[in-house]
């Protein structure tokens, strides 16, 4: 087994240790997160990249201790959802890129990045083009789990803790909080401060076993 956490000998940064310290956390203490913190937070996580920048996430912050508890209940009862001070539900919208990529656009020609009517509709093209033949729920899905990923790991490196969570009803869950049909309800992240130890790690296989050099099955060796 690969000894991923360890940072002998590694090149450190805030992120790769906030990366080889996460845990799931188990429970949380109901102490409340910095709004300028949580703030931040969000707002990084949203630079997160996404096919043609159109951003197809979108974000439920549940805060409110009823609707924590509300959570909770369609959420196969897990504790930690009432526990921790925030939790985030997580929704891809799939067919968001029809009216969106005109908002797109319009960001790039405001902030430079476009800059006449022929780049504009070449982007319009081919994105209608390229996103009108695929299946843009599991598109949709992808680009939200960056974001998502980039909110949990901003989180560890404010000294949070995080809990990423895929038990829940999604229909039951979309009745609660008003979520429309055609959204995914992807995952749930709960943000605050550990309660509880986190459980010994459970260790990854080795670089080789997962990463390929060059071609597939040719395994990669650290050197």
């Amino acid at each position: 087994m690969l000894d991923l956490r360890s940072n002998q000998n590694k090149q450190v940064t805030p992120l790769n240790v906030a990366i080889r310290n996460r845990r799931a956390t188990q429970g949380f203490k109901p102490d409340e997160v910095p709004e300028e913190i949580l703030n931040e937070i969000l707002e990084s996580s949203l630079l997160a990249p996404s096919g043609y920048n159109l951003q197809p996430w979108r974000f439920i912050v549940v805060k409110d201790a009823d609707s924590r508890k509300r959570l909770r209940a369609v959420a196969m009862n897990q504790p930690k959802v009432e526990e921790a001070p925030v939790v985030v539900i997580a929704c891809a919208d799939p067919n968001s890129w029809k009216t969106d990529i005109e908002r797109v656009i319009k960001l790039g020609q405001e902030a430079g990045q476009i800059k006449d009517d022929k780049s504009a509709d070449f982007i319009r093209t081919n994105a209608n083009k390229y996103l009108s033949s695929i299946d843009t729920k599991v598109w949709a899905t992808k680009q939200t789990m960056i974001a998502f990923t980039h909110m949990m790991l901003l989180s560890e490196t404010f000294g949070l803790d995080t809990a990423p969570m895929e038990g829940f009803f999604e229909d039951q869950v979309k009745k609660e909080f008003q979520i429309p049909d055609d959204l995914i309800v992807l995952a749930l992240l709960a943000i605050g401060y550990a309660g509880k130890p986190d459980r010994p790690f459970g260790g990854r296989f080795d670089l080789g076993d997962l990463i390929s050099l060059d071609k597939f099955g040719m395994p990669y060796v650290a050197s």
